[in-house]
């Protein structure tokens, strides 16, 4: 790069996936809708039916007051049904979702894509790509939950469905919903605009306490196939997941390209490990990644995933004239500031919940007949996050275009519920391989 060549143009010259970002910050719900468009009744269906995927689907119904949830799949009928109960008491009259419409198995996805016009997609991160694949094939708007996967060929699957949705004119959005929090996207709008200077170094921590840890061996009942245990505790095997930098840190990691206008990091090294026993999986509970881009500029990340240890989630961002924090625990009101010398700028605009702003612009967006395509973006957050990953997991240095070129795949082929698989291995750098 010419040394005359300064961070901004640099990052200016090089972004080429915030025309979704772009597009989402111009539309508010409900106002654009027209009257005719509203006419029309969308059928919305919910694919996987946790606490995320009820609150999702929650958020969808509060969004839009011509949709109705229409169908609904998981791997667990008592998901389905607890899931269908909740949701009905909030939502009497548009959760018309009889128990013909309540699909239970690992296909049952399937079924759902084929009644729906919009799809919540929020199963363990490993089964997304071949579900929004499914999806969009099938000309369905969706919400896909982040990460997008768990490994580099499910990302580059994602890519596909996102190029598709594009020439179909079908919506996305991610759950990256930090991009539809008011107070940040007035924070990254200043920081774009040169309120810090040229940004020189991002650290960015996602320190929280255990998430799903995994039971015991001696408590699987008995008869429980490989396939299922491994499903039921999907948070500690890497492939269902995609372990803890990839699947929590991930929204740490997609404001660090946020911040950067989306410009990949040009290498990462990273370490990582297991410091607190676990009776199973195969997933760290700390890392620690730093990425470089082209210009120079660095970004940390710290991921700790431990009971009983300080927490903290937050953003310090240095540039050359000054600082900006934001402190990422609270959704609804989290702290935005920016330093520069004597001068303090702390956001005073209108708060939001990001969770329900998502939706609120996806289902807007949808009847202006402008999908949100948050596709490129968001493959590319998940994959810098693997990318962090992989160079913990290896020890190597990893570029871009290592990644990028990687044939890494992680999900199995042709799952069967009742069916053995071993359980992968705790990676160790130096000796694994994931390339």
């Amino acid at each position: 790069m010419n040394q005359q060549t300064t961070r901004r143009e640099f990052l200016k010259t090089s972004s080429t996936a915030t025309v979704a970002t772009a597009l989402a910050s111009t539309l508010t719900f409900p106002n654009i809708l027209s009257g005719q468009a509203m006419n029309d009744k969308l059928k919305v269906g919910l694919v996987g039916c946790g606490g995320r995927g009820n609150g999702a689907a929650n958020q969808a119904l509060n969004a839009d007051p011509n949709i109705e949830l229409y169908a609904m799949a998981d791997v667990y009928e008592n998901k389905v049904r607890a899931g269908f109960e909740n949701l009905h008491k909030i939502h009497t009259d548009r959760v018309n979702v009889p128990a013909d419409r309540r699909f239970v198995g690992l296909n049952g996805y399937q079924r759902v894509i084929e009644t729906c016009d919009v799809v919540i997609l929020t199963t363990p991160p490993g089964f997304r790509p071949q579900q929004l694949k499914a999806a969009i094939d099938a000309g369905k708007h969706v919400f896909v939950e982040k990460p997008m996967a768990t490994d580099v060929a499910g990302v580059k699957s994602v890519l596909e469905s996102a190029a598709l949705a594009k020439k179909k004119n079908l919506a996305i959005v991610a759950g990256f919903d930090w991009r539809y929090n008011y107070s940040r996207r007035e924070l990254i709008k200043r920081l774009h605009e040169g309120a810090i200077g040229d940004i020189r170094a991002m650290y960015v921590t996602c320190n929280v306490g255990a998430v799903k840890p995994m039971p015991p061996a001696d408590t699987r009942p008995a008869g429980m196939s490989d396939v299922e245990w491994q499903v039921r505790n999907w948070y500690n095997f890497a492939w269902l997941g995609g372990d803890t930098l990839v699947e929590n840190c991930v929204h740490s990691i997609d404001r660090l390209m946020w911040m950067m206008k989306d410009v990949p990091p040009e290498k990462c090294l990273a370490s990582g490990g297991r410091q607190i026993p676990n009776p199973g999986g195969n997933i760290y509970d700390h890392f620690q990644a730093n990425y470089v881009w082209a210009d120079g500029t660095r970004g940390f990340a710290m991921s700790r995933h431990m009971d009983r240890t300080s927490e903290d989630v937050s953003d310090d961002i240095l540039g050359a004239n000054g600082r900006a924090f934001a402190l990422a625990n609270n959704r609804s009101q989290p702290k935005t500031e920016i330093y520069t010398g004597k001068d303090v700028w702390r956001y005073q605009g209108p708060w939001n919940l990001s969770y329900q702003t998502e939706h609120d612009e996806l289902f807007a967006s949808i009847r202006s007949d402008r999908p949100i395509n948050d596709g490129v973006r968001m493959a590319n957050s998940t994959l810098a996050a693997i990318m962090g990953r992989m160079a913990a997991y290896t020890g190597l240095e990893i570029t871009w275009e290592m990644i990028m070129n990687s044939k890494e795949k992680l999900v199995p082929d042709n799952l069967d519920w009742s069916g053995s698989l071993p359980a992968p291995e705790v990676p160790m750098p130096g000796i694994t391989r994931y390339m």
